[in-house]
């Protein structure tokens, strides 16, 4: 069994919370628009968008490099603008047994919580992947405020 790990990151938003919660639940496909240098492509494998249990495949840049995550979405929680979803596949899982992330949007705040549990000690902390969450969230606010 390998080390568990959280982490949890929190950004002021002032374009209302409710904004952010939506575009990732109902418009995420619009987010490689917003955010192009970060996200490349959303798309739904199976299910439905805004559903629970629907399967969707990200590619995204990570210090310079296209990544692939594929993740499910196992539970929303419309009064605390919250979603999370469970890594399936994808190059997050070469490094980590189990990789978990949350987003909830609350009281002018987007605040990401990561779950990990990494396959081995020497794996490093996925900091990097929290950075580039957190810019992602800078550019739907900056995106959000225009509007």
């Amino acid at each position: 069994m390998g080390v568990k790990g959280k982490l949890i990151a929190s950004k002021e938003v002032k374009c209302g919370e409710h904004l952010i919660h939506d575009l990732f639940l109902t418009n995420s496909h619009h987010i490689p628009y917003i955010s192009p240098s970060k996200i490349n492509r959303i798309d739904i494998n199976e299910g439905e968008i805004g559903k629970i249990g629907t399967i969707m495949n990200c590619r995204y840049n990570e210090d310079g490099q296209e990544k692939i995550v594929k993740y499910v979405i196992e539970a929303i929680d419309h009064h605390k603008n919250s979603i999370s979803r469970k890594v399936i596949e994808g190059d997050l899982l070469e490094f980590y047994s189990s990789f978990t992330f949350v987003s909830y949007c609350q009281h002018q705040w987007a605040t990401w919580t990561i779950e990990y549990e990494k396959k081995n000690e020497d794996t490093p902390e996925p900091l990097i992947f929290l950075g580039f969450i957190l810019d992602m969230t800078k550019d739907i606010e900056a995106h959000l405020l225009k509007k």
